[in-house]
């Protein structure tokens, strides 16, 4: 079992003046939600997401030695503009991730950073934001340590991903990612994400088609509805669900369940809100036309037999989930009639992915 000091280099055999690195990382969406956390990051229960293709954060970091600083020495750009609002989340994970990446000191660093999908699109930027930065530094400790691995180098990439922002962890390597321990699941880890390989053809290409009912600021933060779990009357009720769905679903992919992962996954979602409408404070992050979106679905899927289903994240928007051959009906009726439910009609068509890609190595 990996430790976090096993993250920690003992040396660098190689030295390196100046150069640049660009990698792409995707958003992910659960299936199986970890809400709830504990200190560095550490996930109250795990969970198991899909990684997407098109919603992605395209990270360039140009690096340059300089004589060791106090501080961190980096510029912040967000699509080649300074952004000055990013930077005191960038500085807070540099912090926690100096003692594993002790390099970080010595170089000065510009960071310059793009989303493929709408900025303030109410869609969580910070896990492809996070695990692009990390793979971006894990490029460089690589060049100081060329006999690096690429296991070590996915597992550390994901570490350090999560030190940023927790779901991060599982956007770095692998089309369906298992994050936290698991009785049931050998290798898995709080400290990092791993690639779950034993997916049923079913599942392979499965579309998501993001819903974007509310692209405005989320009422409650996701790390304020992590904290509600703390005194959460039912914390431990939803701990414990979430460690028996993640056994479950990991049968219906690998059998190929679509019917079965339609039932656990709208569950997951509609867990989630509970739990938000019964912490204390209590909240409620859906909009009326993400109930009305809901219940068309659940109208179509009885009408239809075609097994489309919703998952939601922390937030109003509706990922709609279903196989890649109904993609045509699928679309007919997302655009028939969900995108009025949508802000000025907006939806994004995406689909299962495999993690981070390396466009630029010089």
């Amino acid at each position: 079992m990996l430790k976090p000091s096993d993250f920690i280099p003992k040396n660098y055999s190689q030295t390196i003046e100046k150069g640049s690195f660009q990698w792409s990382a995707p958003s992910n969406i659960a299936l199986v939600k970890y809400w709830g956390k504990m200190e560095n990051q550490i996930p109250a229960n795990p969970s198991i997401s899909f990684t997407l293709k098109n919603c992605k954060t395209i990270t360039k970091l140009t690096f340059s030695k300089i004589e060791r600083s106090p501080n961190f020495s980096f510029d912040l750009l967000f699509e080649g503009k300074p952004k000055e609002s990013f930077r005191p989340k960038i500085q807070n994970f540099l912090e926690r991730v100096e003692v594993y990446l002790p390099f970080l000191k010595d170089y000065h660093f510009t960071i310059d950073t793009q989303n493929t999908f709408p900025h303030s699109s109410g869609i969580a930027s910070s896990a492809s934001g996070m695990a692009a930065l990390a793979v971006n530094f894990m490029s460089l400790e690589k060049q100081l340590n060329p006999q690096m691995t690429a296991e070590y180098f996915n597992r550390k990439a994901s570490f350090l991903a999560r030190l940023g922002s927790g779901s991060a962890c599982r956007s770095v390597k692998g089309k369906v990612v298992i994050w936290g321990n698991h009785e049931e699941t050998e290798n898995s880890s709080d400290l990092f994400g791993f690639e779950f390989a034993e997916l049923h053809s079913n599942f392979e290409n499965y579309q998501d088609t993001i819903l974007l009912v509310d692209k405005g600021e989320k009422q409650v933060s996701s790390t304020v509805g992590h904290d509600l779990m703390n005194n959460h009357p039912f914390a431990e009720n939803r701990f414990e669900q979430a460690h028996q769905n993640l056994s479950k679903i990991k049968n219906i992919l690998k059998i190929g369940d679509v019917n079965e992962f339609v039932k656990l996954v709208e569950s997951e979602a509609l867990t989630l809100h509970a739990m938000m409408m019964t912490s204390m404070p209590y909240f409620i992050l859906m909009k009326p036309n993400t109930l009305e979106i809901i219940n068309k679905i659940w109208k179509f899927r009885e009408l239809t037999s075609i097994s489309v289903c919703f998952t939601l994240d922390a937030g109003a928007n509706v990922h709609v989930l279903y196989p890649e051959n109904v993609c045509e009906e699928v679309l007919q009726f997302i655009k028939n009639e969900l995108v009025v439910h949508c802000q000025n009609e907006q939806y994004i068509c995406d689909e299962i992915g495999s993690g981070t890609q390396l466009i630029i190595d010089n």
